[in-house]
């Protein structure tokens, strides 16, 4: 039997979606089942239009609404809405080149003689950077999606994976982790993801100046995946680690010398000081080294380093209040499979954060036999259930 795919675009209406669009009905072979794309705008004064290239509207494109809850749910709307054996999801900033759509097919076919077909498929993405100068600090941050694993601007999972896990989590808000917590969940049960061979472009879109500073925003989705998944969440994920550590530092020496200059104590205040220009200094230097040396690019690293490590410390810790029930739920449910194991019986896994899957002393269930023992978004004991939240 030949497996059919419908292909998901959350979009929040930017002109790249028609890019993305003619690229996809410039495609030839097989025909996907559907094209699903999720408007997420909050407001929309008017519909959202989709409109394939003249004549080749060969495949059902629907239109469907969110409501501005952020890609974790409008995916989520999108995949649900269709009923293929597989789910494509892209971003709208994304062009397919040509070929995409046979290597597609390609990808989703292979399969292993000696274990477990693929659950889940990732695209390879190349982002252009300009040859005639070094990348900006914005370009290299783009260009990290290069490396990125399990990132959604060009992922498929098989539809049963996302029933069984309920799809994305919306508690990310964000275009940020909620990629790498659905694969890590998926993984815990057992399900095979592979990186294929198609390959999707992803321009650099222009930004502010002040990205690197909003983009901070983040570290609450950190805390939230630390809550969840635990220590070491970051080598499963094979995420890089960041510079918390560093903010850190540099913003708790930043607080010392403002305490120790209102207490009128110079030597404190001078070693405060110190130990906040040292760390500026050196996040600075890490941003400006690889980058272009014209005066708009120093500039801008200059300001924006030192306004990110309070940034990224004030929305760390923001993150780890809003989620340290999430937190402690985890760590009771681990106590009591440590309890249930130490007992000899069959032992209650907590995957992920997610549904509790029913652990033999065979290992976790395979996939085709998962939906018997996942329990509903209503029996989980997580007081923040996968449900849908409106951004902060």
């Amino acid at each position: 039997m030949t497996a059919t795919v419908d292909i998901v675009v959350p979009t929040i209406g930017r002109p790249s979606l028609e890019v993305l669009i003619e690229s996809l009905f410039s495609q030839v072979g097989a025909l996907p089942e559907s094209v699903v794309v999720v408007d997420d705008r909050r407001n929309p004064s008017e519909p959202l239009s989709v409109v394939p290239p003249a004549g080749e509207a060969r495949v059902p494109v629907k239109v469907v609404a969110s409501g501005g809850r952020g890609p974790a749910a409008a995916r989520n709307v999108g995949w649900r809405a269709g009923s293929a054996d597989w789910v494509e999801f892209l971003d709208d900033d994304v062009v397919l080149p040509p070929g995409w759509l046979e290597a597609l097919w390609g990808d989703l076919s292979v399969g292993e003689p000696d274990g477990p077909p693929a659950g889940g498929s990732q695209g390879r993405i190349r982002v252009p950077l300009p040859s005639d100068r070094r990348p900006t600090d914005w370009e290299r941050n783009v260009a990290a999606l290069e490396s990125a694993r399990w990132a959604t601007a060009d992922m498929a999972y098989r539809r049963e994976v996302l029933e069984v896990l309920g799809g994305f989590d919306e508690r990310f808000p964000r275009a940020f982790r909620e990629d790498a917590d659905l694969a890590l969940r998926a993984k815990e049960v057992g399900v095979r993801l592979v990186v294929g061979e198609r390959h999707v472009r992803h321009p650099v879109r222009p930004a502010s100046r002040w990205v690197s500073v909003r983009l901070q925003r983040g570290n609450r989705d950190d805390a939230l995946m630390g809550a969840i998944h635990g220590p070491g969440w970051r080598d499963r994920a094979e995420a890089p680690r960041g510079a918390i550590a560093l903010h850190a530092t540099t913003t708790a020496s930043a607080a010392a010398a403002l305490a120790f200059a209102t207490s009128r104590c110079p030597r404190g205040t001078a070693l405060g000081l110190a130990g906040w220009v040292a760390g500026t200094f050196a996040f600075a230097v890490h941003r400006m080294a690889p980058g272009p040396r014209d005066f708009t690019e120093l500039g801008t690293m200059l300001t924006t380093s030192v306004l990110i490590p309070p940034v990224a410390v004030w929305h760390r810790v923001a993150g780890e209040v809003r989620w340290a029930g999430t937190r402690l739920a985890r760590m009771r449910r681990l106590r009591v499979e440590g309890g249930m194991r130490s007992g000899g019986s069959a032992a209650l896994e907590a995957v992920a954060g997610g549904p509790l899957v029913l652990r033999g002393p065979g290992g976790p269930s395979s996939l085709p036999s998962l939906a018997g023992h996942v329990e509903t978004d209503l029996q989980r004991t997580d007081p923040e259930p996968l449900r849908s939240r409106e951004r902060t």
